[in-house]
């Protein structure tokens, strides 16, 4: 009953009431992002794929430039991201509009993190399951290595989330995702501004 139905409601419930809170602070990091960002813009949205495998726009704000070489294309992640994005990513406050992703439906407060939709035609019969519940702003993959772990061991996780998904690990989750945000753990992989892609094998 939790999973089918009263999860949607305090989601809901909760996404509503944050927003109202922390409406101030979403507008001075907007203004911020704007000018450190060089005019590129605060947010950032992008097709990702939900429950079921339903394309929807995430919501994030934007933590780097879109500076670009001579020949047009974008500078690597690690050079356009800039100190205010990197101190808004460590601090996970990028993913507070996906709060309004939840209001609407699209996403779950818990649950797996939605990736890039090329990586659909990737993924093996088990790890398609992650997609049997909304994507997450934090889930059981973030607060067990997030960025550290390799993709096999992330979609493991996420398949466990699917199959033990109760308020009793929602609430688990969420002590958990509190403590990596204040200990700004696993924010990225060794060496990288952003996560390595998922090629079928990683």
């Amino acid at each position: 009953m939790y999973k089918y139905f009263f999860k949607r409601l305090i989601d809901f419930l909760i996404a509503f009431c944050a927003l109202s809170v922390i409406w101030p602070i979403l507008l001075a990091v907007t203004v911020w992002l704007h000018f450190a960002n060089k005019g590129a813009g605060a947010f950032f949205l992008q097709e990702r794929p939900g429950k079921g495998g339903k394309i929807f726009k995430v919501i994030k704000f934007k933590t780097m430039t879109d500076e670009r070489d001579a020949d047009g294309n974008l500078l690597p992640d690690v050079q356009r991201l800039t100190k205010v994005g990197k101190f808004v990513r460590s601090t996970s406050v990028d993913e507070l509009p996906q709060l309004i992703n939840v209001l609407k439906g699209d996403m779950a407060l818990i649950g797996p993190r939605p990736l890039l939709p090329r990586y659909l035609p990737l993924y093996s019969k088990e790890q398609y399951r992650r997609h049997e519940v909304r994507p997450g702003i934090t889930g059981w993959a973030q607060v067990n290595g997030r960025n550290n772990l390799s993709w096999t061991r992330t979609f493991e996780l996420d398949v466990w989330y699917v199959d033990h998904c109760t308020l009793a690990t929602d609430i688990k989750i969420i002590f958990m995702t509190v403590r990596k945000v204040l200990f700004r753990e696993d924010i990225s992989q060794e060496g990288q501004a952003t996560r390595l892609p998922f090629d079928g094998t990683n």
